[in-house]
């Protein structure tokens, strides 16, 4: 990957019905997850028609979807890889650790257990981003 493939943001959606939750997401990954990867432009959704709505409009390079939201992300995430078609990375928060098997499930890229941790939330998305970024076509 070089400069002129590395896109100047990268455009992350993050789905709870839990403000809190969602603040939580947005402060953890700050204005970039990872020094090596551009700026995040972030979006948020708090219903499941405005994440379906959101996602069937395009554009994100990763979703996260809060398992524990009602209704649940886990089976958002299932829907999703379902019926978009090249589907962007989904990382879901799980209630406990304990839950990362449901995501295997929901076809989830990436699971970060509760409670938060803005390094482990970092580090996943980072992750996620970076495979994105270098699955990315050259223009």
């Amino acid at each position: 990957m070089n400069n002129e493939d590395t896109p100047t943001a990268l455009s992350i959606l993050v789905y709870s019905s839990n403000r809190d939750v969602r603040a939580q997401v947005v402060t953890a990954l700050g204005r970039r997850p990872a020094a090596d990867l551009p700026e995040v432009v972030i979006s948020e959704t708090a219903t499941e028609p405005a994440t379906v709505a959101a996602m069937d409009a395009g554009g994100f390079d990763l979703a996260i979807l809060d398992g524990e939201a009602y209704p649940g992300g886990m089976g958002m995430s299932r829907a999703l890889k379902d019926e978009i078609y090249n589907c962007p990375p989904i990382l879901v928060l799980t209630g406990r650790p304990q839950d990362a098997w449901l995501a295997t499930w929901s076809r989830a890229d990436a699971v970060v257990p509760r409670p938060l941790s803005p390094f482990d939330l970092a580090r996943a998305a980072a992750e996620l981003l970076r495979r994105r970024v270098e699955a990315a076509p050259s223009s």
